[in-house]
């Protein structure tokens, strides 16, 4: 154990010798500098500018290290001092925001400064920086920057390039949460505090020795800081942690590369490449240079949109003869990709639109010199596979959005056809992976890189996400009514034709559209929103996906008879057509759709566009407005919107379509949103025995067994040394085989496991890591009952001394051990989610869920086929569930036929009451089965019962 709990000196102070070898700092422990030899401490060389707290008028800009590095680059002074003017008035933030003021001292950075020395000579470029050398840079460190200005703040470490400050890093000791140092980071920013300052930042980093770094840039919310992952296998060397990913990430030449190629400014938020995407975009650039395309695997929500922007600026500026043609199948997506690429400024704002909008400009684009960048779907490619190829012009790049879906037919022969000596990389979070059919990766190549979801969920990029299966359970009323009213109508019918009437709507799928049925699902939904935590606060908003435009439509007219009505929208293809309805019936289908259009969509005089761009607008931006969004397929593909929270599933779906609509609800938004929630209604789990264990909180932390509960007042004392020398020797016990030194890293390694290499290894040391936080608790817990009495006790002054400086170790250590493992705060959702559960309904014809499934989370969704053996995995463990059960159930969303051909012909069935009422009681007796351990799946029909299809 260590003499004392390391300090944020301590970690400060070994941070500046990983950067700067030759620092005048207070020294650690010789063992600590020996162990962070090891590590490759000092390999950075920055230069040490020294403790600047006390230093007058620290500046974002330190004109005389500047100017002092372009003397050396061999500028003239006037250009020096046109180039210093022209930065300083970039940086200045008087009357602009700082992210204003940000991009423009970031492109002055980027590409350098146009100065005219004379009038009538011609504009110079002064490079501030020098991007092809990193050796011709000055980087230098200072330590306790004192910023005034506003109200002092002092940053603990400012990276200063060529005396141009790039980088603030906050650090904190083990045990105190590293999202203190990114709100500093954060408030500094604040016009109140030191605006100014961060105008020339481009990076900003927050760390501790138990957590490790976090990094963002200005105008990062605090949510969207990232822990940079190491390229390298980490090691449990003292600081390993933080200093690994200092390290990698501010090696010089990767951190002139960060700068220069992943930086980007979007609309208004400046963006900075996180851990996956820079890992994709290497690897990408390394296929591309050996002239080969493949298949770039990134999960939902991961942000591959802003990987095309940093692949084609790259492209952009390394191939002078490239052009690039960025693919889609959906018109949303394309002008989705456009949106970006001008917020990206790839794509000027006054440039005209890259999308195409027709073959033949398609045809005629891709013979001409500019653009450079095009967009265009799928569908503007010819489908005649028997004319000539168009002429190209360029060496073209084709990126294919979404390619699982655009990897087939003779429109992608097409693409391939004419482009045939381009590079195709294909982007995907579900490619096809079916062996039985042609995957993703036969048609584009190999993967490039990947980033699966539940890679995503471990870094924090995208939420987890819980499933509940609600069932609504539905009865016949009156047999003889529903034979009667078919009688009525089919007499003119002869008994075949009345079979296949049977047949069209005596099907689950009508069953299931029922008005009563809807009626309880919308009362369950607007539950919902009365009582789930994120849905009340007027924060969270949800989808609900129904299984046809007629049901959406339906659906929205019964939300609308609710004073929840309002704050309702419906996005579906449906374009009213009064030519299309004139010859139906007045109460058919289609006419139900047009009139539900036209009386309540489009009332106002908007077009079907207007709606659906302002619905959208809302959904996104003023989710207490708009709450709820019905669709059919619309905004389940390349829809962000943080704000969605649950999505209502009443759709049959399967594989990368089913995953691709739950991901609509795990983005980040804010601390308040825990996970992505989905309730589907399609009653159609398998049967699940027991709930999956997910509750690590500090519940477990305080069970004594009742150890402790019976305290004789008169023997209190001698009681509280027993006490406390049994608790002090099981945690000694407990610790003693934690490699030596036993420093903090040690101890995270033993009680979590190397989790940066190993996904399972926090499951495999929770038991070990259990009884380290009980055995902790029960010390600590001990010692504080007689801490004021030890003496009087009989502990003598050493003892005291090792049992005080140990109750404070292991509370840091615990403390320490609990933020690495990220089971500090776990304890607030799942109280939610468990209090939650006994809120069943009890009402025979009311919304009810089926099983213990609200508790699971996918964190291991989508391996394979979708969330299928995700699922399967973790409950098999458990023994309840076969992976066929699984397969046929609600994970794969395919729904079983209830009624063969047979089950229609009269000699089976001769009333259709007599079906309906067979049709229910199965779909019945199935929900039981899913809510039961006990029933066993019919596999002979009785002879009045549909037999089940397999």
């Amino acid at each position: 154990m260590p003499e004392t709990v390391r300090s944020e000196r301590a970690t400060q102070n070994r941070v500046i010798r990983l950067f700067c070898p030759d620092a005048e700092v207070t020294a650690p422990a010789d063992k600590m500098r020996d162990q962070a030899a090891t590590y490759g401490m000092g390999a950075l060389g920055y230069r040490y500018l020294g403790n600047w707290s006390k230093r007058q008028h620290n500046r974002h800009i330190e004109t005389a290290i500047l100017r002092n590095h372009l003397r050396q680059c061999s500028y003239s002074e006037a250009q020096i001092n046109a180039a210093l003017q022209k930065l300083e008035t970039a940086a200045d933030t008087t009357g602009i925001t700082l992210y204003q003021a940000n991009l423009r001292t970031y492109q002055l950075l980027r590409y350098g400064v146009q100065v005219q020395v004379s009038a009538g000579q011609p504009h110079e470029t002064v490079h501030l920086i020098d991007w092809q050398q990193p050796a011709n840079n000055d980087f230098a460190i200072a330590e306790e920057v004192t910023l005034k200005g506003g109200y002092e703040r002092r940053p603990d470490l400012v990276i200063y390039l060529n005396g141009i400050a790039i980088a603030v890093l906050e650090l904190k000791r083990g045990a105190v949460e590293v999202a203190d140092g990114v709100r500093q980071l954060i408030t500094n920013q604040e016009p109140i505090f030191n605006q100014n300052f961060f105008s020339t930042v481009q990076f900003l980093f927050a760390g501790s020795d138990s957590q490790g770094l976090r990094y963002g840039a200005i105008g990062t919310p605090a949510e969207f800081f990232v822990p940079w992952k190491p390229q390298q296998k980490s090691t449990a060397a003292i600081g390993s942690l933080l200093d690994q990913p200092l390290a990698e990430m501010c090696e010089k030449s990767r951190l002139l590369d960060l700068i220069r190629n992943f930086i980007i400014f979007d609309g208004g938020q400046k963006k900075v490449p996180r851990p996956h995407q820079y890992a994709g975009i290497k690897a990408a650039q390394e296929r591309i240079q050996q002239r080969e395309g493949g298949v770039i695997w990134h999960t939902q929500g991961s942000g591959k949109s802003i990987l095309m922007v940093l692949l084609a600026k790259w492209l952009m500026e390394h191939d002078p003869d490239g052009r690039i043609l960025i693919i889609t199948d959906r018109d949303e997506l394309d002008q989705q990709i456009e949106n970006v690429l001008k917020n990206a400024g790839i794509i000027g704002t006054d440039s005209p639109s890259p999308r195409i909008t027709s073959r033949a400009q398609f045809t005629e684009k891709l013979a001409a010199t500019t653009p450079r960048i095009l967009c265009a779907l799928l569908h503007k490619f010819s489908p005649d596979l028997q004319a000539d190829p168009p002429p190209i012009h360029g060496r073209f790049y084709v990126f294919v959005d979404e390619c699982h879906r655009t990897q087939g037919g003779d429109l992608n022969k097409q693409m391939q056809r004419w482009l045939s000596h381009a590079i195709f990389i294909g982007f995907t979070g579900t490619p096809l992976l079916r062996k039985d059919k042609q995957t993703t990766r036969d048609v584009f190549g190999t993967y490039i890189h990947t980033y699966k979801f539940q890679e995503a969920v471990a870094d924090q990029v995208v939420l987890d996400l819980k499933y509940e299966a609600r069932t609504v359970p539905q009865r016949l009323t009156s047999r003889q009514q529903v034979d009667q009213w078919f009688a009525h109508k089919t007499k003119g019918l002869n008994a075949y034709q009345q079979a296949v009437l049977r047949k069209r709507w005596a099907t689950l799928k009508e069953l299931m559209s029922s008005g009563e049925r809807k009626e309880r699902i919308v009362a369950d939904i607007i539950h919902d929103f009365n009582i789930k935590p994120r849905l009340n606060s007027d924060r969270g908003s949800a989808i609900l996906v129904a299984a046809s435009i007629y049901d959406a439509c339906h659906y929205f007219r019964i939300f609308q008879t609710k004073s929840f009505g309002k704050y309702c929208g419906m996005i579906t293809s449906y374009q009213p057509n009064h030519n299309a309805i004139s010859r139906e019936p007045a109460d058919s289908d289609e006419r139900y759709k047009f009139d539900t259009y036209i009386d309540y969509i489009l009332k106002n005089g908007k077009t079907t566009q207007q709606y659906e761009e302002e619905i959208k607008r809302r959904f996104k931006e003023e989710p207490n407005h708009c709450k709820l969004v019905i669709v059919v397929s619309k905004l389940l593909t390349g829809f962000d919107a943080p704000p969605c929270t649950y999505i209502y599933l009443d759709n049959e779906m399967r594989d990368h379509n089913l995953f691709q609509a739950i991901c609509r609800t795990n983005r980040l938004d804010g601390e308040d949103k825990d996970y992505g929630y989905i309730v589907d209604y399609k009653e159609l789990f398998e049967q699940v025995q027991n709930s999956i264990a997910v509750y690590s909180s500090d519940e477990l932390d305080i069970d004594n067994n009742g150890d402790n509960g019976n305290v004789i007042i008169k023997d209190w004392l001698k009681e509280g040394k027993t006490n406390l020398d049994r608790a002090w020797e099981a945690l000694h016990y407990l610790c003693e085989p934690v490699p030596l030194p036993r420093e903090l890293e040690q101890y995270l390694h033993y009680f979590c496991g190397d989790i940066l290499n190993d996904a399972n290894a926090l499951t495999n040391n929770e038991p070990l890591r259990i009884s380290f936080y009980k055995s902790t608790v029960t010390f600590i817990r001990a010692y504080a009952e007689i801490a004021g009495n030890l003496d009087t006790a009989g502990y003598s002054k050493t003892e005291i001394d090792t049992l005080t400086q140990a109750a404070q170790f292991y509370t840091e250590i615990r403390s320490a051990i609990k933020h690495h493992a990220g089971e500090e705060l776990d304890i607030k959702p799942y109280e939610g989610d468990m209090r939650y559960l006994i809120n069943t309904y009890i009402q025979a014809d009311s919304a009810s869920p089926i099983g213990n499934l609200s508790t699971l989370t996918l964190t291991e969704a989508i391996i394979t086929t979708g969330i299928h053996d995700a699922i399967a995995q973790k409950l098999n463990q458990k023994g309840n569930l076969s992976h066929k059960a699984i397969a046929e159930g609600i994970i794969n969303n395919v729904r079983k036929k209830i009624i063969r051909d047979q089950l229609t012909d009269p000699k089976f069935y001769d009333q259709i009451s007599q079906l309906l009422d067979d049709l229910i009681q199965q779909q019945r007796q199935e929900t039981i089965d899913l809510d039961s351990p006990t029933t066993a799946p019919t596999t002979t029909p009785s002879p009045r019962s549909p037999p089940p299809i397999y």
